[in-house]
């Protein structure tokens, strides 16, 4: 077999790098199947932070990468949790360094953070067979911002995707605030009927 080297070039200092990007539709209906507004991390790069980064690295790791949420994981790459802006804008942090006698940048996220344990997840499997309709009811009947969905491989359960009830606002073209979570199902259908 007659091989030869590959041609190769130089790059400049306006190289970047391509990452994955899942590509969500734009608008969506009640009807449409789940998959439609899950952020699946086959696709794209889950961002993440560590239990002892400040809530500060957190925070400009969120506002660097316009996200709300952050996987935690440990040393070891196992997921210890999530941390949301929710988390560093709120009671939490004051609540620390309060009983801590701490400064604020002394705050990690570990203080802060939703531990694994406490986390639901929604199987893949479930998912797929779901309408947008299903995501929304699900979050909503959570109180949830945010719903994470799981695949077992393996034998361990390994996070998807996230669900986002923001973006899933966006791709139905209404919006709900976080106090309006609790809007019947069928107030949001008559509020996208008159959309």
């Amino acid at each position: 077999m007659n091989t030869s080297p590959l041609p190769t070039s130089h790059l400049d200092k306006s190289a970047g790098l391509l990452r994955p990007a899942c590509v969500l539709p734009e608008r969506v209906k009640l009807t449409q199947p789940a998959i439609d507004v899950m952020t699946d991390f086959r696709r794209m790069t889950a961002f993440i932070a560590h239990p002892d980064d400040t809530i500060q690295q957190a925070e400009a790791r969120m506002i660097r990468r316009k996200v709300r949420l952050l996987f935690v994981l440990d040393a070891d790459d196992h997921m210890a949790g999530l941390v949301t802006s929710t988390d560093i804008y709120g009671e939490k942090p004051m609540q620390i360094v309060h009983s801590r006698s701490i400064h604020r940048d002394e705050v990690r996220v570990a203080d802060i953070m939703t531990p694994v344990d406490l986390l639901e997840a929604i199987d893949f499997d479930d998912l797929a067979h779901a309408t947008v309709g299903h995501v929304l009811e699900t979050l909503k009947s959570r109180g949830r911002q945010h719903a994470l969905v799981f695949e077992n491989a393996d034998g361990k359960k390994m996070v998807r995707g996230l669900l986002s009830l923001s973006q899933l606002c966006k791709q139905l073209g209404i919006t709900v605030q976080t106090s309006e979570v609790a809007l019947t199902f069928t107030e949001i259908e008559q509020h996208l009927a008159h959309a």
